[in-house]
């Protein structure tokens, strides 16, 4: 293929092979837990959707492996992964609405 005068060729991205995408999964998920351990979040550039999925992918085995809710962001140019919201337990979601009829019985 010719390319015009001063024009460098487009880059061609080769897809990950399946054992690729394994062994990347594997690999990212023990540097993404240790950088959501220290930091809260962990920032990557991800600009296909192939490597939008593979961390995606990360983030669902780091959540399993911290046994905590890991939820990720992509914008088309990079994935943030970070901790998501964790569901209070049934007796603490009922508790301040306890508290709450306790107040207005007690002001009566």
């Amino acid at each position: 293929m010719t390319h015009p005068l001063g024009t460098p060729p487009s880059l061609r991205r080769t897809p990950l092979s399946a054992e690729e995408k394994v062994r990347a999964e594997a690999n990212f998920a023990s540097l993404v837990a240790q950088e959501l351990a220290a930091n809260g979040r962990f920032r990557v550039s991800a600009d296909t959707p192939e490597m939008i999925e593979l961390f995606q992918a990360v983030a669902h085995r780091v959540g399993e492996m911290l046994q905590r809710p890991v939820v990720s962001y992509a914008n088309g140019r990079y994935i943030v992964i970070a901790f998501g919201q964790e569901e209070p337990p049934a007796s603490l979601a009922e508790a301040p609405a306890q508290r709450g009829s306790d107040r207005q019985a007690s002001s009566r």
